[in-house]
């Protein structure tokens, strides 16, 4: 099942719970049931709910939107300096630029391959990823370089591979959860407050306040949902994300 669709039977579930509640309670009450009689401190108080937690929702969407953004970017950032490191690597010597240029798609494949499913999975990397990240960039520091151009492309190189290390590393940090779990327990816990305000202040009384409630209902679910989202970037938010290495470093043709 999507997540998509997943996400329309959440909403109308959510929607058909809060219209059948509201109309059972409405046929089991009958007339004894006055709207009118609910004290103005309590419509204040549900408001000021409504409102503040409308703030920490949009708090928490804003959070996990801007995590998201941020676990693009390491992922462009290491994809970009590897490239770079690629390109600078022409200069030196063929057996030394093929060993360099080697261990990058090594690395690039083993990234694509092995470690990118289980970092969506477990939400961590790998120490084989470490190695190889590491005689990346052994290979780098091996040879002096002799010639200017040389020296030139061979500071480039120990920078770039400083960025893939950093990039790398804010990868792992972002490949987890965003919110903690107190943050998501306030956030259920919220809403089943708000929701609840609605029934204690008697608002099903027509058709057109359950209409309401139901559709204010299913935009918390909603709402929830996307915070759900793109509180694992790799693992939802940013589906396809691994595709910047490929786009860089495009699979060897086999029948080449």
């Amino acid at each position: 099942m999507s997540e998509w669709l997943g996400l329309s039977l959440l909403t109308a579930a959510t929607c058909g719970f809060v219209l059948l509640i509201a109309l059972l309670r409405q046929r089991r009450r009958g007339g004894a049931d006055d709207p009118s009689e609910t004290p103005d401190v309590i419509e204040y108080m549900t408001m000021m709910l409504g409102v503040v937690y409308a703030i920490v929702l949009g708090l928490a969407i804003a959070g996990v939107w801007e995590a998201r953004g941020e676990a693009d970017g390491f992922v462009h950032r290491e994809a970009q300096a590897l490239h770079e490191m690629d390109q600078r690597a022409a200069v030196f010597p063929a057996e030394v630029r093929d060993d360099i240029r080697g261990r990058i798609r090594d690395y690039v494949g083993y990234v694509v391959d092995e470690e990118w499913p289980r970092m969506v999975d477990e939400g961590e990397l790998t120490d084989r990823g470490d190695e190889l990240l590491a005689d990346l960039r052994a290979a780098v520091t091996a040879r002096e370089p002799q010639t200017v151009r040389e020296v030139e492309s061979y500071q480039g190189l120990i920078d770039q591979a400083a960025l893939v290390d950093e990039a790398r590393a804010g990868r792992g940090d972002s490949a987890g959860s965003t919110l903690p779990g107190l943050v998501w327990l306030g956030l259920i816990t919220g809403a089943a407050v708000v929701v609840g305000m609605v029934f204690f202040l008697q608002i099903q009384r027509s058709a057109r306040e359950l209409i309401l409630a139901g559709l204010f209902s299913a935009l918390i679910a909603f709402l929830l949902f996307l915070v759900w989202h793109f509180d694992a970037p790799y693992a939802r938010g940013l589906s396809g994300a691994d595709e910047v290495f490929t786009s860089y470093f495009p699979p060897a043709d086999p029948t080449g």
